[in-house]
């Protein structure tokens, strides 16, 4: 199990979404053909495209995985019908997308408005969500390897292509633009013969308009689930863009995320790799092998996320050779321990999608996402765009905990995971981080040892753990 757990994290991280990964020793060669405004365009636009993509696949993702564990012979049928009605979708999704951009594109790219519109939208209207049905398909299955190895090749692909479109045709932003459409259209077509033609799932056009109407009631009340993440991750730079921040601010803000995407990749890695042994457990209501995998996963994400940001001045002033952008270490080191929020997060809100209590995930993510917009609105005109990294920083750990005080979560789980004390944990590591990344070498080298070995002997522990009647106090009553 734990071998499968971080093997399985490990292959979704590092491969499939290795153009996140190996852009990282891009950066140097990039970033001196980069400015500011150069990483404001990309980043506003790139949250304006986040900020609708959650309506791309109306939630119905959440259909496609409990299908396949709860009608295992005739899941097949269901996803056809599904990959059908959402390619028919995405065309009028597609118009939206391109409104949208229109709408936000700043004085700065005004020149290339429509080909940054078509080259967003190009890939949308070619295969819609063939890439997501594919990917949800070997994930369930849990064969990673096939989603790795398109991961890797189209991740090298992308990372060329940004060299060459920023470096050697120095193209400035329209180079990641360009990186990215012709890197999509590659993955898309690489999926969408071996999902038509071996495993034979191919689109019901003729779909049957009551299955998905009852497939929409319940996937629907996730797609405010799903968009309180886009106002967590993203929703900022859109503020900052409406509060009149310059777009250089914005680029400074979106450099000090680069090894925050970078967490983040891992951090939905780890979704794909412990969302089926999650849902396996719940279907054995194995409980105990559900609290055990959190656990570890925690563990693990805290010590990782720690050295990173220790080490964070070091890893900035050595890949991003722009001395302006590499002076904002510090947000990020916030941002990178935001993200310590997942593995609790998995816990409590994997159940409640099992069991299809979507209508309650607004009181988590949506309301994580709208008090961030709240907050920014309310403390960027006082303290600046700086203020963004510690208001994602406070919501989502919000967003990570929040699930397990609901009572529909109660209702279905009997035993505490202790939120308040992992939330607790992780404040004291993020505070530890701030003031750690100023020591000097050989204590941080020290530090980092010292935190592996611990961190080693409680996965170790916890790993070793058996099922054992559980004492009364760690009962939850429902």
């Amino acid at each position: 199990m734990l071998k499968k757990l971080f093997s399985h994290t490990a292959i979704y991280g590092l491969a499939p979404q290795v153009s996140k990964v190996a852009s990282l020793f891009a950066l140097p060669i990039i970033t001196a053909h980069l400015t500011a405004t150069d990483y404001g365009v990309y980043g506003l636009i790139t949250a304006v495209v986040g900020s609708i993509s959650v309506l791309s696949y109306l939630g119905l993702n959440v259909i496609l995985s409990n299908s396949f564990f709860k009608s295992p012979q005739q899941y097949k049928w269901a996803w056809r019908q599904i990959y059908g009605f959402l390619i028919l979708w995405n065309i009028p999704y597609a118009f939206l997308l391109a409104a949208v951009i229109y709408y936000f594109i700043p004085v700065e790219a005004a020149e290339h408005t429509w080909l940054i519109i078509i080259l967003n939208t190009v890939p949308v209207v070619f295969f819609g969500p063939t890439a997501m049905i594919a990917t949800m398909y070997y994930q369930l299955r849990q064969q990673p390897f096939q989603i790795a190895i398109r991961g890797a090749v189209i991740g090298l692909l992308t990372v060329g292509l940004n060299i060459y479109f920023i470096a050697g045709l120095k193209l400035g932003y329209l180079g990641w633009f360009l990186a990215g459409s012709i890197s999509q259209m590659v993955s898309q077509v690489s999926y969408w013969v071996p999902l038509n033609k071996t495993i034979k799932l191919t689109p019901i056009f003729n779909f049957k308009w009551r299955l998905i109407k009852n497939q929409l009631r319940i996937s629907l009340p996730t797609v405010p689930h799903y968009y309180g993440a886009y106002l967590l991750n993203a929703s900022d730079r859109v503020i900052m863009k409406f509060l009149n921040i310059s777009t250089g601010n914005i680029g400074l803000y979106n450099a000090a995320n680069t090894m925050g995407n970078i967490v983040s990749v891992m951090a939905n890695a780890s979704g794909q790799a412990i969302g089926p042994m999650l849902l396996q457990s719940y279907k054995s209501k194995d409980e105990y092998l559900t609290r055990r995998l959190c656990y570890i996963l925690q563990v693990a994400f805290f010590l990782g996320t720690f050295l990173l940001s220790i080490w964070l001045k070091e890893i900035f002033f050595l890949l991003i050779r722009n001395e302006t952008l590499n002076k904002v270490y510090p947000l990020g080191i916030i941002i990178v321990m935001a993200y310590n929020y997942r593995p609790m997060y998995f816990a409590a809100n994997n159940r409640l999608f099992y069991y299809e209590k979507t209508k309650v995930l607004i009181k988590v993510t949506f309301v994580a996402g709208i008090l961030n917009v709240i907050l920014n609105l309310l403390l960027m005109p006082i303290w600046g765009y700086q203020v963004a990294a510690y208001t994602t920083f406070a919501c989502l750990m919000y967003m990570g905990y929040a699930g397990f005080f609901l009572k529909e979560f109660k209702a279905t789980s009997q035993l505490n995971y202790h939120p308040l004390k992992w939330l607790g944990l992780s404040i004291i590591l993020t505070l530890a981080a701030y003031y750690a990344v100023h020591l000097p070498v050989f204590p941080k080298i020290g530090l980092s040892v010292a935190m592996t070995g611990t961190t080693y002997f409680l996965i170790k522990k916890l790993n070793s753990l058996r099922p054992v009647k559980a004492p009364v106090e760690e009962v939850v009553k429902g």
